[in-house]
């Protein structure tokens, strides 16, 4: 499966969401057969795999330093080792060589290693939220992921590639995928959840609502 041109992803994201799409796309239709009124809301502006590009109009957040998700990555680790020599190109939706590749990768993203040099470092970092909370209140504790459906449409990301986010002041009115800038001191502190694992963590985080770099004119 093809994901549209615009998607701005890095090449392990890319690789990544083409995966999932592949075993998992059956399930997405599904899904976006019947979205409630909120969902549809936020879905709106995104489509599933797309990430966020950082908005040059942004305000500085005090001493933090602007960070993508690549950095979280350590150099050299490979998250498509689970699928080498398997032709995904080829495959159609369901396929059960994927299906055995993904079980694999669940595995392989859970115990992804970590960039050990982010830990203590005060980063802001853009992302989309997965509520561990509840809907329709106020969120203090979520997930943040680099890409639109992660946790939700499709499954989880590498551990390498979540944050668990406890929030300092929440914003009001924040519901699963709806995009944040994160602000505070990243720590490398892995969490189980029910909507995926983490290999990093944010206490106290700074929230700030995530806008779009507006097209010139």
């Amino acid at each position: 499966m093809k994901l549209p041109s615009k998607l701005r992803l890095s090449a392990p994201l890319l690789a990544i969401a083409a995966v999932v799409c592949i075993v998992c796309i059956a399930g997405l239709v599904r899904w976006l057969a019947w979205p409630s009124a909120d969902q549809a809301k936020s879905d709106q502006r995104y489509t599933v795999g797309q990430t966020l590009t950082p908005s040059p109009a942004a305000p500085a957040a005090g001493s933090y330093r602007e960070i993508d998700w690549q950095a979280l990555l350590p150099k050299g680790w490979d998250p498509m080792a689970p699928f080498k020599g398997l032709p995904l190109q080829e495959m159609e939706d369901g396929d059960p060589r994927a299906q055995a590749a993904l079980e694999k990768a669940r595995q392989f993203w859970r115990d992804a290693p970590i960039e050990t040099a982010l830990d203590g470092e005060a980063v802001r970092l853009p992302g989309f939220v997965v509520s561990l909370d509840g809907e329709g209140e106020a969120i203090r504790e979520f997930l943040l992921v680099p890409y639109f459906g992660a946790c939700i449409h499709v499954p989880p990301p590498p551990s390498n590639q979540v944050v668990h986010v406890r929030a300092a002041k929440p914003l009001e009115g924040l519901r699963t995928m709806d995009t944040v800038w994160i602000s505070g001191v990243m720590r490398v502190e892995r969490a189980e959840t029910m909507m995926g694992d983490a290999g990093y963590a944010m206490h106290d985080a700074r929230l700030e609502p995530y806008q779009p770099a507006q097209p010139a004119r």
